[in-house]
């Protein structure tokens, strides 16, 4: 197993890859991603209820350890992997040094041999690669036989999501994922079901955070969301604009108080 060296780099393996690698979002990514203590709390309590029993576990692009290091402060054996090296890097220095087994590697090539692990997670990570389903695959292979896959795939809540529509359209953006996107959990259903899978949903874990609507649209102008990497700086920027414009008229105030209602969804996939 590749882990973090005594200077906290990682090694990297595999080769050249098209999925979408998070350097340049590690130092803002638990900013415009984070969840309330509460919700987090919760949502441990829910997978660890997974976890416990099927060790050890493998986090899919564990970033910079939203969820893996609560995880692993509640007893659940974590290895984590990612294709940036500093979002790994940013997890060590929230942790003040490699709290668990740390790989720099690509979903669609796990360097890990077949039936290494008894669960997995994959949290908002399948609309960052192209070869989704093969990343599902390798999932699978790396899992041994009667354990669980546990997939988080999420989407924005209204009116943020009408504000990421509106910014598409105001853009030259055909496809502004890079794979499965949002919204579309019945498609890893079928492909996992396909597989001879059983397909459980577990608890919904409630949140609720600030965010007014002027710093999510800010966030596109300053290309804070992979969404927006693939629009040059000129044309996110005007977008941006006409989007802030658009939602005035459409929604009142954008810089006014605002919370962000969301629900976080598991699914379980029991494998055969």
């Amino acid at each position: 197993m590749l882990t973090a060296d005594a200077t906290g780099l990682f090694r990297h393996h595999g080769g050249v890859t098209d999925s979408v690698g998070f350097d340049r979002a590690a130092g803002y990514y638990d900013r415009t991603r984070g969840m309330s203590p509460k919700a987090v709390a919760r949502l441990v309590e829910v997978l660890a209820e997974e976890l416990r029993v099927r060790r050890p576990v493998l986090e899919v692009g564990v970033g910079t350890g939203m969820i893996a290091l609560p995880l692993a402060r509640a007893g659940v054996p974590i290895v984590g992997t990612d294709l940036s090296r500093q979002m790994l890097a940013k997890l060590v220095e929230k942790a003040g040094g490699v709290p668990f087994p740390l790989v720099r590697g690509d979903a669609t090539a796990l360097p890990f041999r077949e039936a290494a692990f008894g669960a997995a997670v994959m949290r908002h990570v399948l609309h960052l690669i192209p070869a989704w389903q093969e990343a599902v695959r390798e999932v699978l292979r790396v899992v041994g036989p009667g354990g669980v896959l546990l997939v988080s795939h999420g989407t924005y809540p209204e009116p943020y999501l009408g504000l990421f529509r509106r910014f598409v359209e105001e853009t030259s953006l055909e496809q502004p994922w890079a794979g499965l996107p949002p919204g579309e959990e019945e498609l890893i259903d079928e492909l996992l079901g396909s597989l001879g899978a059983r397909v459980r949903r577990l608890p919904d874990v409630p949140d609720t955070v600030e965010e007014p609507l002027a710093g999510f649209v800010r966030g596109m102008g300053e290309g804070l969301y992979s969404w927006t990497w693939k629009v040059d700086e000129t044309e996110r920027l005007r977008a941006a604009e006409r989007v802030a414009a658009w939602a005035e008229q459409e929604l009142g105030p954008l810089d006014a108080p605002a919370m962000r209602a969301h629900q976080t969804t598991f699914r379980a996939y029991d494998l055969p």
